[in-house]
């Protein structure tokens, strides 16, 4: 199946509250204890395409020693995860920045974790954006990436978007359907990887929807 781009950037305030009040709790959660798990307990985060920075919050919760920089495109995006933050008294360990992630204002090898989540199928071309993840990245940071992966035929894609249950409604299924359209397949994700010169880097395939690209902190 071809791949159909979707819009790099969902930026109306209807778009920011509706996505917000979806729930990824489960999703989130798992991908925050990953995280956790590849790098040090006291560290430098960025987290590239932090939404309205659920992620981050469920970090800092945890891990009251790291420091995490937020960044997305989307405007009203950030403007609630601002609210978040505020709620939940995480200002002095959680900045959000509006950031093109394919150039960062950051200087070379200053994170000790790049992480992203359902970023990289937004883009027309991640290649930058990896290139990026590289340059600021210490030597021996931690990475951690996770995705959709696009089907191999509309039957599949079908079947994946009719699972997330009735509790979605007609346009947030159409949403999903059109991520896994713009998603990236396995052997793609390799080659990025890879043409990125992102070394030592495991790429799997972590549930029947996502692929992961994880490197542990090396001490």
């Amino acid at each position: 199946m071809q791949r159909v781009l979707e819009p790099e950037v969902m930026d109306s305030w209807e778009e920011a509250v509706a996505y917000d009040a979806m729930d990824f709790t489960e999703v989130n959660a798992a991908f925050a204890q990953r995280s956790i798990a590849l790098a040090p307990t006291a560290a430098t985060v960025l987290d590239a395409g932090t939404g309205t920075a659920r992620i981050p919050l469920l970090l800092c919760q945890q891990r009251p020693q790291w420091q995490v920089t937020g960044i997305d495109l989307a405007e009203n995006m950030l403007k609630i995860g601002t609210e978040h933050i505020k709620n939940a008294g995480l200002q002095q360990q959680i900045v959000l920045e509006l950031v093109n992630a394919k150039e960062l204002p950051y200087p070379n090898a200053h994170f000790d974790l790049v992480i992203s989540n359902s970023l990289i199928h937004h883009l027309p071309d991640p290649l930058p954006f990896l290139q990026e993840i590289k340059r600021v990245l210490k030597p021996q940071g931690a990475i951690l990436i996770r995705d959709l992966i696009r089907p191999a035929n509309q039957e599949t894609l079908d079947a994946l978007v009719e699972s997330i249950g009735t509790e979605y409604d007609s346009h947030q299924k159409q949403l999903f359907a059109d991520s896994l359209h713009a998603a990236f397949t396995l052997d793609e994700v390799n080659q990025l990887i890879s043409q990125a010169g992102l070394q030592n880097v495991k790429i799997y395939q972590s549930s029947d929807r996502h692929w992961t690209a994880e490197r542990s902190f090396e001490f």
